[in-house]
């Protein structure tokens, strides 16, 4: 799968061949990565990287998943349980819903050095993201679980 996130140029072509030797494919990107290779790729990925392509990878998955004609088949295809263990054993949980959420980002706030205030940066109009993301939703007689579909990704990975 060809890498389609932005890789810190810092304005030099040569920066671009230095983070090219951390297990990235020099082959041409309709290829993208194969069986052989893609162990090795993904154990010397930058983390960055790998939440990149996770990202891709997800987006694919939840845009199938809408336009799937037979959306049991795209989930049987895609390698998703029907039932999970639970409290109550092996099979205790099914899954029941498919829950989809979008969310735009507008902003950012994180911890502020030596405050206990947030460093808050609102994002300008152009900046402004839509994500959505999708979770698994299983349920038994006892417990509802929701499994994020990022997490079911990256297991598969």
């Amino acid at each position: 799968m060809p890498h389609d996130h932005p890789h810190h140029h810092h304005g030099h072509h040569d920066d671009h061949h230095h983070d090219h030797t951390h297990g990235h494919d020099h082959r041409p990107p309709a290829q993208g990565h194969n069986g052989a290779h893609a162990h090795h790729l993904h154990s010397h990925a930058k983390p960055e990287d790998d939440a990149a392509d996770l990202q891709v990878l997800t987006a694919q998955f939840i845009d199938g998943f809408v336009t799937a004609a037979d959306k049991a088949s795209y989930l049987k295809l895609a390698g998703v349980p029907l039932e999970r263990a639970g409290q109550g054993g092996e099979t205790a949980l099914k899954l029941v819903d498919i829950e989809l959420k979008t969310e735009w980002q507008v902003g950012t706030a994180s911890p502020s050095f030596g405050s206990r205030e947030l460093s808050y940066l609102p994002f300008p109009g152009q900046m402004v993201r839509e994500r959505t993301n999708m979770s698994l939703v299983y349920v038994s007689s006892s417990e509802k679980v929701l499994w994020d579909i990022r997490d079911f990704l990256r297991e598969r990975l």
